[in-house]
């Protein structure tokens, strides 16, 4: 008996948008800015926006996908783009963190004056821009790779960004020229915890590996303790995609006198209490596993 589920993600196409919009737009004026102020810190950051305004846009494409109907040939639809596009939003993401890291080091051999006030004015605007985009995905982050994606994109360019303003304040104060790859290299390390993470899970869900959300032995103490239930095999649990989560198990009953109450309970409880979306069960009796329970789909 399968039976499913149907709670996604918020639709994100607004904000994917608006995002996007916003973070072109602050691409073109921070290149410009950098070209007048001969500052390769805003060139740099530049760059670093414009990959990720194409993580942007992958993780956009991903969630428009994962919405299309299935067909006779993907019975799964295109859900599990969005894992893909998790683990190539994380790659991005940690491409764009090597350049800065280079760069830093680059600066470190070669100290370079700024054009103090244009590089904070700027950075501040990057600061406001990029906030508000991360805030358009932080409400499903946590249960979403892919949104969780975008959302670490942007709250990393944003802390770039203030990183930038805060070495152009110490520079007008100062005129210490290694500031600027100082405090890259701090915002780099801390932004590489959350992305480090983002790549392990994401990974993890593109080998069907269990979610982190999901307590397996919570499961299998659950069925093992169940009156009705003699035993259990074949218990497999993976990601359809980052918000759906599928299971499929065998159970050995006691009873041959079962009805559809006796699985949909079961369902019912897989699906509140451990977040398990999409659920497959095949019912055994005792006396002769290889008789199979299967009721209408619901």
């Amino acid at each position: 008996m399968s039976h499913h589920h149907t709670h996604s993600t918020k639709n994100y196409n607004k904000a994917f948008a608006i995002g996007i919009a916003l973070n072109v737009i602050f691409v073109v004026i921070e290149a410009v800015y950098g070209v007048l102020a001969s500052s390769l810190a805003l060139l740099a950051d530049a760059g670093h926006n414009l990959s990720d305004v194409l993580g942007l846009l992958l993780a956009w494409g991903a969630f428009y996908f994962s919405a299309k109907p299935v067909t006779e040939k993907r019975t799964y639809g295109y859900r599990k783009i969005t894992v893909i596009a998790s683990v190539a939003s994380a790659i991005i993401l940690l491409l764009a963190l090597g350049g800065i890291v280079w760069e830093a080091i680059s600066r470190f051999n070669e100290p370079q004056p700024i054009a103090g006030m244009t590089v904070i004015i700027v950075a501040l605007i990057g600061v406001v821009i990029n906030t508000i985009t991360a805030l358009l995905f932080i409400s499903d982050q946590k249960h979403d790779l892919n949104i969780r994606g975008a959302f670490l994109h942007m709250a990393a360019d944003a802390g770039i960004s203030l990183g930038v303003a805060i070495a152009g304040f110490i520079y007008l104060q100062t005129q210490w020229q290694v500031i600027d790859p100082i405090i890259s290299l701090v915002i780099v390390a801390i932004i590489l915890i959350g992305t480090w993470g983002l790549l392990r899970d994401s990974f993890n869900l593109s080998i069907d590996a269990v979610p982190e959300n999901i307590d397996v032995q919570a499961i299998k103490h659950y069925l093992d303790k169940h009156e009705l239930v003699l035993s259990f095999h074949d218990l497999h649990i993976w990601a359809i995609s980052t918000t759906v989560t599928a299971m499929t198990v065998h159970l050995i009953v006691k009873t041959e006198q079962l009805d559809n109450q006796f699985l949909m309970t079961i369902q019912k409880k897989l699906h509140d209490d451990f977040s398990i979306e999409h659920t497959t069960i095949q019912v055994e009796h005792e006396r002769d596993k290889f008789t199979q329970y299967d009721p209408d789909c619901h």
